[in-house]
């Protein structure tokens, strides 16, 4: 048991159960002291709400992974890719939810979709040492911030449904691990 004059931080390692998550990052609260707010996002019905201290992603990508076309009910997904220090819970981190696409099981186990409990809105994918964030759900105040997060490439574009013709490369599989796709579908 640790004592009351511990940082959260310190404790964490002592704490075991299905509870500790809300002590790590991504979903330790932070104080205003130790976190600086740039951007604000939230869920459709607004129990969720989070603050980014990053100006803009360390990368950004339209996914067409047949996973995030039917989790997202979409063609594809837009994801940025953020430290996991980045992000600050202000309202609603309790009414997450989890969902592992691999086991098909809704218990926290990483990597991990998370969404909002209460509307079902997908917040992000939660990774061993990063997290992808769902542009779509930030309130940019300027066009300038919002192309901050412009996307490089096309991640999976072999399992497209739809062709996008917009100059971005094209990759088979993940970017960094697969053959670029002919410039012809650029």
């Amino acid at each position: 048991m640790s004592s009351s004059n511990e940082k959260p931080e310190a404790s964490v390692k002592q704490r075991e159960g299905p509870e500790d998550w809300k002590y790590r990052e991504p979903y330790r609260i932070h104080t205003n002291e130790d976190f600086h707010s740039l951007y604000e996002g939230s869920c459709h019905c607004g129990r969720v709400q989070y603050s980014l201290s990053r100006e803009k992603p360390l990368a950004s990508k339209f996914c067409h992974c047949t996973t995030c076309q039917r989790l997202h009910g979409s063609c594809f997904q837009w994801a940025a890719i953020f430290h996991k220090s980045d992000i600050n819970f202000s309202h609603g981190h309790h009414d997450l939810v989890w969902y592992d696409p691999t086991e098909k099981t809704c218990r926290h186990k990483l990597p991990c979709k998370v969404s909002c409990g209460y509307c079902r809105t997908p917040i992000m994918d939660e990774g061993r040492n990063m997290i992808l964030l769902f542009p779509t759900l930030i309130k940019f105040d300027k066009k300038e911030d919002r192309d901050k997060w412009a996307p490089t490439c096309h991640m999976f574009y072999s399992q497209r449904q739809v062709d996008i013709k917009d100059g971005k490369p094209k990759y088979k599989g993940l970017d960094s691990e697969s053959d670029e796709m002919d410039k012809d579908l650029w």
